[in-house]
Formats: C-alpha cells, sequence, structure tokens
C-alpha cells in the first residue's frame, strides 16, 4: 500500500501446518510441483548423514547454508576439505560472488569464486560423503550418481510423494520437484522426529542460525530471535520455517520477490501467538512512513 491505494501486488502459493500434520491455511495453489530451490537443503543433507557423512554440528549447518559469503564461511568450507584431504579443485559448483550485501561489497570487483558461492558447503558436504563411501567425486552432480539418487529418494521419504520433475540448480546440482504441501509435511516430519540423524539437523541449524546463512540476513535474525525456529530460505521467493512442534510455514511467491516473505510469517505468528521481531516492511514518502506490505492472507 502507497497511501490509500494498492501500489504493487505479490501473489503467491502457501501452506501452513498445523503440530499434527493437519492444514491450518492453504492459500494458492499449494498442490502444484515447484522446485524448492535452496530451501531443501536441509533433506539433501539428511540424504548425505545417511550415506554415512561425519561432520562436526558447525560443520552441517554449513552443508545445510546458503551462506553469505563472509571470511568466517571460506574458512569453515576450506577447513572442512583440507582437514580430510580433499583438494578445493575438487569442488564442481558454480563460481559467484558472495551473496551477503556486506560481503559482496567487501569483496569488490574480485571475480567469484567456487567458495564464496553460497552453496559451497552443500558441496564440501557431498564430497566428504563421496569419499567416506568410496564414490567417484568426479561425477557427484550427475543425476545418476548414488549421492544424487539417495537425496532424490530421501525426498520421496520424507514427503510421501513421487517427484513431479528434476533439473539442475543454479549450483549445477541436481534439483527435484514436488508440491509445495509435500515440502511442508517433509519439514515437518524433520523438526518432529526423534531419529538422531534429524535432530542433528535441527540442532546444528538451530545452534548456529549465522553459518545457515548470515549476518543481517531474514533467517539469521529470526532464527536467532525465535526460540526453536528452524527456517530456510530458497531462490526465487521460496521460504520455509517451523516451530519445534511441527508448525510449519511454507511459501513460494510467484514472481520471485522476498518483499512479502516476513510480512505473511508476522500475520501467521500473529495468530499463533508466537512472539517475532517486527519484519514489517514499510513504504516511504521521503522520510515519512506512507504505507505498508500488508499479507493478504
Amino acid at each position: 500500500m502507497r497511501g490509500d491505494l494498492v501500489e504493487s501486488l505479490h501473489l503467491g502459493h502457501l501452506i501452513v501446518l498445523n503440530a499434527d500434520g493437519t492444514t491450518y491455511l492453504s492459500k494458492g495453489s499449494p498442490e502444484l510441483a515447484f522446485y524448492p530451490r535452496s530451501a531443501v537443503k536441509s533433506l539433501q543433507a539428511s540424504a548425505m548423514l545417511k550415506a554415512g557423512l561425519t561432520v562436526s554440528d558447525e560443520e552441517l549447518a554449513i552443508v545445510c547454508a546458503s551462506h553469505s559469503g563472509s571470511q568466517n564461511h571460506i574458512d569453515l568450507v576450506t577447513a572442512m576439505l583440507t582437514k580430510r584431504n580433499i583438494p578445493l579443485s575438487a569442488m564442481k559448483n558454480a563460481t559467484d560472488k558472495p551473496l551477503g550485501e556486506k560481503e559482496k561489497i567487501s569483496w569488490g570487483d574480485k571475480p567469484g569464486t567456487q567458495l564464496t558461492q553460497n552453496c559451497s558447503g552443500k558441496h564440501a558436504g557431498m564430497l566428504i560423503t563421496c569419499q567416506q563411501n568410496g564414490w567417484d567425486m568426479n561425477t557427484y552432480l550427475e543425476m545418476e550418481h548414488p549421492l544424487q539418487i539417495a537425496i532424490k529418494n530421501e525426498i520421496e521419504l520424507l514427503a510421501a510423494e513421487k517427484l513431479a520433475a528434476s533439473t539442475f540448480d543454479g549450483c549445477g546440482a541436481p534439483l527435484f520437484a514436488i508440491s509445495l504441501t509435500g515440502f511442508a509435511k517433509a519439514i515437518s516430519a524433520l523438526v518432529k522426529s526423534n531419529d538422531p540423524i534429524y535432530k542433528q539437523i535441527v540442532t546444528a541449524c538451530t545452534k548456529y542460525p549465522e553459518l545457515v546463512a548470515g549476518e543481517g540476513r531474514l533467517t539469521t535474525r529470526l532464527m536467532q530471535a525465535v526460540p526453536g525456529l528452524f527456517m530456510k530460505e530458497g531462490a526465487e521467493g521460496v521460504q520455509v520455517c517451523a516451530l519445534s512442534d511441527g508448525r510449519v510455514i511454507a511459501m513460494k511467491i510467484i514472481d520471485g520477490s522476498w518483499r512479502p516473505v516476513a510480512p505473511i510469517m508476522m500475520e501467521i505468528f500473529k495468530r499463533w501467538a508466537v512472539q517475532m521481531p517486527d519484519e514489517s516492511v514499510k513504504i516511504y514518502g521521503g522520510a515519512s512512513v506512507i504505507g505498508e506490505v500488508i499479507a493478504n492472507i
């Protein structure tokens, strides 16, 4: 809203689940297949752990991350590979500058690298998983590689549905399409489970939210502020968050915008009486607030 008029409209698909898995709120068409992008990294990590990946909580957090590319992020990924005698040249992810705004400015005009690319932690985890299983590291991003088959099977298991399509993500890793509802059910199952593997993922991410995203980013801010909140974003307006009791919010903003994400979360948390910082998106006329992004749900 700018003044009294609707200036812009962001459309999307939304599914909100109660703790018992029943639907609390549904908008748009959450039954349609979509690509969860990086929001699916916890499920990819789960497949790696089931395949024998052994990492610390800090390492696991960055395996699940779309990190900002800070020096701490770069150093952690480098150390993960170095101490296991895996050369950095084994990484097959795309090159990119840091994702975080501050980090990108600090990086300057230097070309992007595989380490600064936000998925480097995931790729390090994939390489370590391959090493520990004796799988070929040169082909770990191929759709029929044992690692990627394990990831596909894990997503189908947790979502309780078959994949609708497959392609490749921006980092180069295989990417699988499921319904938004199936994705929400998968995350709910993850956070509610007593399985040590799933508990390790949730513990790692909630313990180290600054590794899962980065300083100043919404995912990190909210996981630091809301006790027990598990949260992950994905490219093109994908967001999922879950409370420890299994309540889940999953959304896909159709135009890929991030602007409506926080207002939607604020509105649902308000209905749940869950305390959340003020993440409202204000609209300005000069220095004065004259409007706001409103969640019409």
